[in-house]
């Protein structure tokens, strides 16, 4: 027969599997952001990792902090519920920003026609792009964005909850089973991390395959849209 020990790991795993997969945001800014800098796969797998930790260690605190100050499992759900909707609200507005900053450099790169006349008479014409032609000029502006952009998207990540690691924890809590409280809190972080990780690469590689050269100057502003979305689906849905 299972222990109860067992069973409540084996419950943490699953809901930390599902939770994970159910939730778009767990990933697809994460596939989308390294499709649009061009991130190795090493920076995808960190950047996925360290945001993901930043989620759950800060339930994690939450729910100590709760136990510690003898809330019951009602208060936590209602302050995990009401960061939920803070962080959906800051990720849409992320995504938005991001996506407006996107467009604009999209069009600054945007091919155009310039006609120049000469003294002989003779008149032409040419198109160039603006990055192009001043990359030797302002070539931290892409090195800021690809540093801060991860940043924020953590600072977003670390306000989220992760709402079904409370009741797992509070259970064994209400029991002062510390040992049962720390494995069920490293069985969903372990699960959730993998998790996220997976389902990144495995978004960020089919995101690679579409290769459409009228869109690539749109990468950044297509992946501000696929935040928002997410941001949009977590307050419509729920999820």
């Amino acid at each position: 027969m299972i222990s109860s020990t067992s069973f409540l790991l084996l419950t943490a795993a699953s809901v930390a599997l599902i939770h994970t997969l159910a939730g778009p945001d767990h990933y697809l800014p994460f596939a989308a952001m390294a499709r649009a800098f061009s991130w190795s796969r090493q920076r995808t797998i960190a950047v996925t990792l360290v945001c993901g930790l930043g989620h759950v260690l800060s339930s994690v605190l939450l729910g100590l902090a709760g136990i510690a100050l003898g809330l019951g499992l009602a208060s936590l759900q209602a302050i995990e519920s009401a960061r939920g909707r803070f962080a959906a609200l800051a990720l849409a507005a992320f995504g938005l920003l991001y996506c407006a900053w996107g467009f604009r450099r999209a069009m600054r790169n945007q091919p155009h026609g310039h006609t120049h006349g000469h003294a002989d008479g003779t008149v032409h014409a040419h198109t160039h792009v603006h990055e192009h032609d001043h990359l030797h000029v302002h070539p931290r502006q892409t090195d800021s964005a690809t540093t801060v952009t991860p940043w924020l998207l953590f600072t977003v990540f670390l306000l989220g909850p992760c709402e079904p690691l409370i009741p797992l924890v509070m259970y064994p809590a209400a029991n002062r089973n510390w040992m049962d409280v720390g494995l069920v809190t490293l069985v969903f972080g372990l699960v959730t991390l993998l998790t996220m990780t997976v389902a990144t690469l495995s978004c960020a590689a089919g995101m690679r395959q579409i290769r459409i050269a009228s869109l690539e100057r749109y990468s950044h502003a297509l992946a501000g849209s696929i935040i928002a979305l997410c941001g949009f689906a977590i307050l419509v849905l729920h999820i």
